[in-house]
């Protein structure tokens, strides 16, 4: 028998038909949301991606930050900095770097040892509770002043001089001396000065002598001296000032020193010498640094900050250092001026530099902006001077550099471009300014150009990236005016290295002796640097220099100070008498004015 065929009846057909649509748009609609889900994940995908590239590029440039802090702090540089304030900096760079190294899940780098510790979980710095204030001491008795300290007993060698009276010599009876000493300084120690003024007996007028009439004493008077009552002679002066703002040698270290050539001799009281030889010779200083505005054609200038010691309060609780700045003006090849400001700010630099109109070589800080705009002439106590800015290739250069140490082509490139004009410059530094001028409009010119064409275009491409590449070229393009200034005249210089080798005094005495005392301590100290840096400049003995100036200071006429500074003192000194100045005191012979053409620079 055949199989028997059924045939599905019409209404069988629509169920299955109705069964397998509904089963399809199950199907397509499950298809959609897989493919949904599909595209979400890979959009997370590329969010995650796109996030691992941000976080990754933050951690190399963190990375790159943190290897600059480090060879600032712990590698020898040839600019002094605040490694106080990069400590903070290094340990917020710190905190951040461990903080990135933990999202990508990289080590980061040991520290240094004495580099501060930062957890990773954080990064800012843990606070710090402030210190408690020290209770008040009691205060001690007072002791009783002892009066003038006898330098007769002190063991070292002895130099006497004898002042007499030309006008009593022969027509009255010498009896005697009266001494006054005084501590001079005669390589290799120190030397007791003993004055010793002749003392005469003079018969009174009316006839012989008797009781009723006594013999009239009269003794030879003391030459006028600089610092009359002090115990100190010039040459002990100018020791101790050298010693401390030449050579970094700070008071209590002269202290010891001293004691050990069998001089007692306080710090406190070289401190108020100090003060008081820098506040008596800035008549000097001030001289120079009129004649430096008179007649400078270019002054380079910088800053550096320098601690203040605070006014003691009442209870005598302890205070921090306030923060004042010292200035330095080189003029030329005359004169090295030193100036303390307070505040280092736009106005104290208006201030430092009115009355002067000429080049002014500087960093590119916005505080010296003011110098090289137009002034209004409706406002108050405006200068109406304008300088010319001229900018300074080595810190253009330092900022290649930095952006050179994470090998990164563009800064090599940079600094190689860079290095091309100091080399240039090094071969024709010896040319008359006129031939130097024509040489770099020959030879220097096509490179800036190409330098600035090159910086420009690359500037476009990272401005938008915040690292030391875009630092380093924003530098360049924005200073583009005060770099080229340097083509229009051969007397400019490439840099300003000459102002911040003149700042290096400061910066390695501050590290010995840490502060000064006050304001009037500071200007004092600011004169003394001038006088200093200004012997160095024209190869003068700085300490024969102020022994010198000390002695002649009270002869010599106010209106003639210019002849007294190291810029002319060679001159000067040779139309003195040798052997007036020779002597620690007495008279000294004031020569005439020299012609205009010898005091013209």
């Amino acid at each position: 028998m055949g199989d028997v065929i059924v045939y599905a009846t019409t209404e069988e057909l629509r169920a299955r038909l109705v069964a397998a649509e509904v089963a399809l748009t199950s199907e397509r609609a499950r298809a959609e949301s897989e493919h949904a889900r599909a595209e979400s994940e890979h959009a997370r995908a590329e969010q995650l991606a796109a996030d691992h590239a941000r976080l990754l590029a933050a951690y190399h440039e963190a990375l790159l930050e943190l290897q600059m802090l480090r060879r600032r702090i712990f590698v020898a540089s040839a600019e002094r900095i605040d490694t106080k304030q990069l400590e903070l900096e290094f340990a917020h760079k710190q905190a951040e770097l461990d903080a990135l190294a933990d999202k990508l899940g990289e080590a980061s780098p040991p520290c240094p040892p004495g580099t501060p510790s930062v957890s990773s979980d954080t990064s800012e710095p843990p606070p710090s509770s402030p210190p408690p204030t020290p209770p008040a001491k009691p205060d001690r008795p007072k002791t009783k002043p002892k009066g003038r300290r006898d330098v007769r007993a002190l063991p070292i060698p002895e130099e006497r001089h004898e002042l007499l009276d030309p006008t009593l010599e022969g027509r009255a009876e010498r009896i005697g001396f009266e001494e006054t000493h005084q501590i001079g300084w005669r390589k290799p120690g120190p030397v007791r000065i003993v004055v010793a003024r002749a003392k005469y007996r003079l018969p009174s007028e009316g006839g012989p002598q008797t009781p009723a009439s006594p013999h009239t004493l009269l003794t030879t008077p003391m030459p006028p001296r600089t610092f009359p009552r002090l115990l100190a002679a010039p040459s002990l002066l100018a020791r101790i000032a050298v010693g401390k703002y030449c050579d970094g040698l700070p008071l209590h270290r002269q202290e010891a020193c001293f004691a050990r050539a069998g001089l007692d001799l306080d710090r406190g009281t070289m401190c108020r010498w100090m003060e008081d030889l820098g506040m008596t010779t800035g008549c000097v200083a001030l001289a120079a640094k009129k004649h430096a505005f008179e007649t400078s054609f270019c002054i380079s200038t910088d800053a550096t900050g320098i601690a203040i010691q605070p006014e003691p309060l009442p209870t005598k609780a302890r205070q921090p250092c306030r923060r004042g700045h010292f200035f330095v003006m080189v003029a030329d090849r005359d004169h090295v001026i030193f100036e303390y400001v307070p505040r280092e700010n736009s106005a104290a630099v208006r201030e430092l530099f009115r009355g002067y109109s000429g080049y002014v070589q500087a960093d590119a800080k916005n505080t010296y902006d003011v110098l090289f705009q137009t002034p209004d002439p409706g406002a108050e106590n405006e200068p109406a001077e304008v300088c010319h800015e001229v900018g300074c290739w080595s810190h253009c250069r330092r900022r290649f550099y930095e952006a050179a140490i994470g090998k990164d082509r563009l800064g090599r490139e940079g600094l190689w471009r860079i290095h091309k004009l100091f080399e240039l410059e090094e071969h024709w530094k010896d040319e008359p300014p006129a031939m130097r001028k024509e040489l770099r409009d020959r030879h220097s010119r096509p490179l800036l150009d190409a330098f600035f064409a090159w910086a420009e275009v690359e500037y476009d491409k990272v401005k938008g990236k915040r690292g030391l590449l875009r630092s380093a070229f924003g530098y360049a393009v924005r200073q583009k005016s005060a770099l080229r200034r340097y083509l229009d005249d051969g007397r400019l210089r490439l840099d300003n290295n000459v102002s911040e080798r003149e700042l290096r005094a400061i910066a390695v005495g501050r590290g010995a002796w840490l502060f000064v005392g006050s304001d009037d301590h500071a200007q004092a100290t600011a004169n003394l640097f001038t006088l200093i840096a200004s012997c160095k400049l024209h190869r003068l003995d700085p300490e024969a220099y102020l022994r010198d100036l000390v002695r002649v200071l009270v002869h010599w006429p106010r209106d003639r100070y210019l002849e007294l500074t190291p810029l002319f003192w060679a001159q000067t000194r040779a139309r003195l008498d040798p052997r007036e100045l020779e002597l620690p005191f007495g008279h000294l012979t004031v020569p005439d004015p020299p012609t205009k053409q010898a005091t013209a620079g």
